[in-house]
């Protein structure tokens, strides 16, 4: 893997660590969860064959200290770090921006209020419930999420997030099971692991009650890539991605594995993003 070059971008309450590899057009990668730029590490070098690929870390997670470690977190917030990493990287020319999870939440905000600063946004299951039809279901989990994580901590709260996020008859999952890691990625899973309160206690709320304007994301269609993974069908974070690629008359791209397919299928998401992106 290449070593990219080092920056840090003063932004409102915060500073963004951010990394750069390659050369061309400028391209975002956005995270989602707490894996922070790591989590591209697995696409970034491909990618920056025929792109300048910066990937950061959110305010917050990872190497972004926030000046005050309890301010709330807003999308809008996060689009706006988004934004002002474009205008330092690329102030002559609109970018492309990829985002995956709730990093995909931050390009569809980026999109909507930019759109002058965004030639293409593709967004990987950027779970915006209450788009959804039966979105009351979906506020009443996050409610039982976080009383699990005020009274009974942060594993419980992490089990109780899981299996909302399941299609229906899935079998569950171990948020507990312990893995043999090689040295680097141990101390990837180590640090998302620790920025895992963080995320989870205001993250997913603020995220997750987001609601897109939808007229502005439909006049903006043409610019957007939904996607959702081939086996991800049925799950939470995927149904979104799948209604508004319906209500938008657009073709919902299918990216190799589930719903974390960047890391589990690197190889082949970043081909299928590279293809995605040159058309």
């Amino acid at each position: 893997m290449t070593s990219p070059s080092i920056g840090h971008l003063r932004v409102d309450g915060a500073t963004l660590h951010y990394e750069v590899r390659g050369t061309g057009p400028l391209l975002l990668l956005i995270p989602g969860g707490t894996g922070g730029a790591a989590s591209y590490d697995g696409v970034a070098d491909d990618l920056a064959a025929d792109h300048t690929v910066a990937a950061y870390d959110p305010r917050g997670l990872s190497r972004s200290p926030l000046d005050d470690p309890e301010a709330e977190q807003r999308v809008a917030q996060h689009a706006d770090d988004a934004f002002r990493l474009l205008e330092s990287l690329s102030p002559d020319a609109p970018a492309r921006v990829v985002g995956c999870s709730s990093g995909a939440i931050v390009a569809l905000h980026l999109l909507t209020t930019r759109p002058e600063r965004i030639e293409r946004a593709v967004a990987h299951e950027p779970p915006v419930v209450e788009v959804l039809p039966d979105a009351a279901e979906h506020r009443a989990l996050l409610a039982r999420v976080e009383d699990t994580f005020r009274r009974d901590g942060l594993m419980p709260a992490l089990a109780e997030f899981a299996a909302g996020l399941r299609r229906p008859g899935a079998d569950p999952v171990d948020v507990q099971a312990a893995t043999e890691l090689p040295p680097q990625a141990a101390a990837r899973a180590e640090r998302t692991m620790a920025d895992m309160p963080y995320y989870l206690g205001r993250i997913v709320p603020s995220f997750m009650a987001y609601t897109p304007d939808l007229d502005r994301l439909g006049a903006l269609s043409d610019r957007l890539v939904l996607a959702g993974g081939a086996d991800s069908h049925g799950e939470l974070p995927y149904r979104p991605a799948a209604y508004l690629a319906e209500r938008f008359g657009t073709e919902l791209v299918h990216f190799p594995g589930g719903h974390t397919g960047l890391s589990t299928h690197p190889a082949e998401f970043g081909e299928l993003l590279r293809k995605v992106l040159s058309t």
